[in-house]
């Protein structure tokens, strides 16, 4: 009869169902969670950073070195961070797969 179900079990699972039961799909997503905060803790440290370079260039004239590379190392941190989160890398940024970015002049 035609009407009568049929027993799927013996099928193989569609890409939709092989997709959602992709372990490596939701480890994924708690790695992204993770890095997207550490992305506003670094947003909350560069915020810091612009405020004292600020205060160091109102009372000397000059920008601090220091707070200059630092600056430069977080941006490349957050570029890292946006190139996984937006799948366009599988390196894990820093604290997982890849070291902290060293600052490198354009």
């Amino acid at each position: 009869m035609a009407d009568e179900p049929r027993d799927d079990s013996s099928e193989k699972p569609s890409e939709l169902e092989q997709n959602l039961r992709a372990r490596s799909t939701w480890l994924r997503l708690v790695f992204m969670i993770v890095i997207a905060i550490c992305h506003e803790v670094a947003r909350l440290v560069g915020g810091v950073i612009v405020l004292l370079q600020f205060l160091h260039v109102l009372f000397t004239g000059k920008p601090n070195a220091r707070l200059l590379d630092a600056g430069l190392s977080l941006a490349q941190y957050v570029y890292q961070v946006v190139e996984y989160l937006t799948f366009n890398t599988e390196v894990r940024p820093f604290p997982f797969d890849a070291e902290w970015p060293a600052p490198r002049r354009p």
